[in-house]
């Protein structure tokens, strides 16, 4: 399917909330197009290489569904837009940018692997809430969250482990190439591998600012 699509500056995972002020032209007319539309929906990808404003990026070709949920003119052809990413998709053609980035995609489900057990899930959880921990001390933090507020509790443990994976990657606060890892990682399986080295790496960081002594 054809898709209009937004590069950024950072990755997204899918069941985020993206946030968005929109004043380049190329966007505003996109934008006003999805608002003339029946379908809200544009593609999400990562800019490997160069900035939002002024186009001429290098971009990544794993990204997400997104959907306008509110919309605020702000005038002189600007707005407000709050979204939700949905599935992830793969760009399997760039179209020329006329008048605004756009592209053939499929959405890219899961592939086949062994599934993650409630054991792997809460071991994942259990080196979450330790990071979070060695951080609020390197931070000379002595409140933090409590596990189920950190971790989405109840309603996290109802979504499917798909989605489930993806909303704990989103409380481990690593670097874009780590979560376009997680993104992109083929299988299941692949992206519980490629967390757990971005936690590793978050680990390492978080270890390396704190002072001696």
């Amino acid at each position: 399917m054809e898709l209009p699509m937004f590069p950024l500056e950072w990755a997204l995972l899918p069941g985020e909330e993206l946030s968005m002020r929109i004043f380049e032209m190329r966007y505003t007319v996109m934008v006003g197009d999805l608002l003339r539309s029946d379908d809200p929906r544009f593609g999400v990808v990562l800019i490997a290489r160069g900035r939002e404003v002024g186009g001429g990026e290098q971009r990544n070709d794993v990204g997400v569904m997104a959907a306008i949920t509110e919309c605020a003119e702000l005038g002189s052809g600007r707005y407000a837009l709050r979204c939700l990413t949905g599935e992830r998709i793969r760009v399997r053609e760039w179209l020329p940018d006329d008048p605004y980035p756009r592209a053939i995609i499929e959405v890219w489900p899961d592939e086949p692997s062994e599934p993650v057990s409630d054991e792997q899930f809460t071991a994942l959880e259990d080196r979450i809430v330790a990071l979070h921990k060695r951080m609020a001390q390197a931070q000379r933090r002595w409140v933090m969250p409590g596990r189920d507020s950190l971790l989405g509790g109840r309603r996290l443990r109802s979504l499917d482990p798909v989605q489930r994976l993806y909303s704990l990657a989103c409380r481990v606060p690593m670097g874009e190439a780590d979560r376009y890892a997680v993104l992109a990682a083929p299988s299941l399986n692949d992206r519980l591998a490629a967390l757990y080295e971005a936690i590793e790496t978050v680990s390492a960081r978080v270890e390396f600012d704190i002072p001696n002594g």
